[in-house]
C-alpha cells in the first residue's frame, strides 16, 4: 500500500472531482490523505479518506465572499479576475507550503497530487526531480494550458491555428503573462520567497499554467471536450470524468408530475454563484413560462422562496438528483459551471450556457467550439435571448447530435483505470 497526498483549494467545484480521484484510490488499496478546507472534513471522511485540515489563510470558505474577497466590489473586468485569482489561488500559497511541507514530514508520502491551481505545490515543482516525490496535477476545468494554438486561458475566444491566428495568439499570450497578469506572477514570487526562503527559479512557468511542471497533469475530462493542441505538454492526460458515489438526494414531491411526455429542461445557476437569482434562474423562468414543456429549476442551497412566483410550467428544489433527472432531460441552461456541462454532455444533453465567473467563460467557448450547444456569451442574458436559444436546442437536432459524440466518448472512457495506470507507472520508477 502507497501512501497519497492529495491537496486542493477549499472550493465545491475542487473538491467533487478531485474525491471522485481519491475513492478510486482508496479502492485500489492506498492511502490516501486529503488536505482542503475544514469544511469539507465530513465529505473527506466519507470518500474513505484521511482529513487534515489547510492552515491559516488557506483554509477560507467561498461562501463567505466578504471574508476573503472583501474588496470585489471596487474592481470591474481585467481588474477584478485579477483579484478574485490573486485572493483565491495565490496568496494562499505560504500557509498551503506551510501545510504541504508539514504533511511530507510526517506523512512520507509516496506521491502528491493537487488541483491544477494549488500554487502551494510550487515549492515542491520547483525542486528537482529526484529530490522530491512525484508530483500530478489534477485539472478539474477546462485545460488551462498556454498554446500557440489559443488565445490566453479566461479569454474564451476560439482557437486558431492559422499563421494569422497563431500571431493573435502569441501576442495575446505574450500581454497577458507580461503585462495583464505581470502583478500576479510577481506576487506569487514574492510570496515564494516568504515561504522557502529561497527564490522562485527564473525560468519557472506562469503561476497559472503549471501544466508542464508536473510529472503528469491528469484532466478530469474527456479530449474530445478540448481543443487539440499541437503543443500540448508531454505529460497531460486525458482521463475522463471520474464520478463516486454522493448522498442519495430525494425526489421532490412533484417529481411524478414529470412523466406526461414533455420537454424536461433544466436550469442551474450551480451551487455558488447563486445567490442573485436575477442572473439566470428568474430570466429563464419568465422567458420559457409559455413553452409546452417541463422547467426544473435546482437553486443549489439558495431557499426556492427567493425565485417569486413559479409560472405553470415550472418546478424547482433546492437539490435535484441529477443520476435520474438528467437522463430524462431535453436540454440545461446553465451558467457554464465545468462539472454540471460534463454531466449534462455524460448523457448526451445540449446545452445553453450564460457564462459567468471563473472558467465558466471558457467551458462556455467550448460549447460553442464543439457545437454541443449555445453560448450566450453574458452572464446575465434577456429572458428573450434565452428563450430563442432554448427553443434552437430543443428544436435543432445537430446539437444533441454533437452532444451525444461527446457522451460516446465518456461512456467508452475508464477514468479511474486511466488514474490508476498512471499513479502505478510513477510509483514504479519512485520504487524500482
Amino acid at each position: 500500500m502507497s501512501t497519497v497526498l492529495l491537496a486542493c483549494a477549499p472550493l465545491r467545484g475542487h473538491v467533487d472531482p478531485v474525491l471522485a480521484v481519491a475513492r478510486g484510490l482508496v479502492d485500489d488499496g492506498h492511502r490516501v490523505v486529503v488536505t482542503t478546507g475544514s469544511r469539507f472534513a465530513a465529505r473527506v471522511d466519507a470518500a474513505g479518506c484521511e482529513f487534515a485540515p489547510l492552515r491559516g489563510r488557506a483554509d477560507y470558505d467561498e461562501r463567505d465572499l466578504d471574508a476573503y474577497l472583501p474588496d470585489r466590489h471596487r474592481y470591474r473586468g481585467l481588474a477584478l479576475s485579477q483579484y478574485q485569482l490573486q485572493h483565491t489561488f495565490i496568496h494562499p500559497l505560504p500557509d498551503q507550503w506551510a501545510t504541504l511541507e508539514a504533511l511530507l514530514t510526517t506523512l512520507r508520502p509516496d506521491l502528491v497530487m493537487t488541483d491544477h491551481l494549488f500554487a502551494g505545490a510550487t515549492p515542491l515543482l520547483a525542486t528537482p526531480r529526484p529530490e522530491r516525490v512525484p508530483v500530478v496535477g489534477l485539472g478539474i476545468g477546462p485545460l488551462a494550458q498556454l498554446s500557440i494554438d489559443t488565445a490566453p486561458p479566461g479569454m474564451a475566444l476560439q482557437p486558431s491555428w492559422t499563421p494569422l491566428g497563431r500571431v493573435r495568439n502569441r501576442l495575446l499570450n505574450a500581454m497577458a503573462t507580461k503585462v495583464a497578469f505581470r502583478d500576479t506572477q510577481r506576487l506569487a514570487r514574492r510570496l515564494f520567497e516568504r515561504a522557502t526562503g529561497r527564490p522562485l527559479p527564473r525560468d519557472f512557468p506562469f503561476i497559472l499554467d503549471l501544466t508542464s511542471r508536473f510529472d503528469r497533469l491528469l484532466q478530469l475530462g474527456p479530449g474530445e471536450f478540448e481543443y487539440p493542441l499541437t503543443d500540448l505538454s508531454p505529460g497531460v492526460r486525458f482521463v475522463g470524468r471520474p464520478t463516486h458515489a454522493l448522498p442519495s438526494i430525494p425526489v421532490p414531491g412533484w417529481w411524478d408530475q414529470l412523466s406526461d411526455g414533455k420537454p424536461i429542461v433544466h436550469v442551474t445557476q450551480g451551487t455558488l454563484a447563486n445567490a442573485d437569482t436575477s442572473t439566470l434562474l428568474r430570466p429563464a423562468l419568465d422567458a420559457l413560462a409559455d413553452l409546452d414543456i417541463h422547467v426544473v429549476l435546482s437553486t443549489g442551497g439558495t431557499p426556492v422562496a427567493d425565485l417569486g412566483r413559479l409560472p405553470a410550467n415550472a418546478r424547482a428544489a433546492e437539490y435535484l438528483p441529477y443520476d435520474l433527472l438528467l437522463p430524462r432531460t431535453a436540454a440545461v441552461v446553465s451558467n457554464g459551471g465545468y462539472g454540471t456541462v460534463l454531466a449534462a454532455l455524460a448523457q448526451g444533453v445540449p446545452l445553453v450556457v450564460a457564462p459567468g465567473a471563473e472558467d465558466k467563460p471558457e467551458v462556455a467557448a467550448r460549447v460553442r467550439f464543439f457545437g454541443v450547444g449555445i453560448d450566450l456569451r453574458t452572464e446575465r442574458p434577456s429572458p428573450a435571448d434565452l428563450r430563442r436559444a432554448v427553443v434552437a436546442v430543443l428544436g435543432e437536432p445537430r446539437y444533441r447530435t454533437a452532444a451525444s459524440i461527446v457522451a460516446v466518448a465518456m461512456a467508452t472512457s475508464r477514468p479511474h483505470d486511466a488514474v490508476r495506470d498512471e499513479v502505478d507507472r510513477l510509483l514504479a520508477l519512485e520504487h524500482p
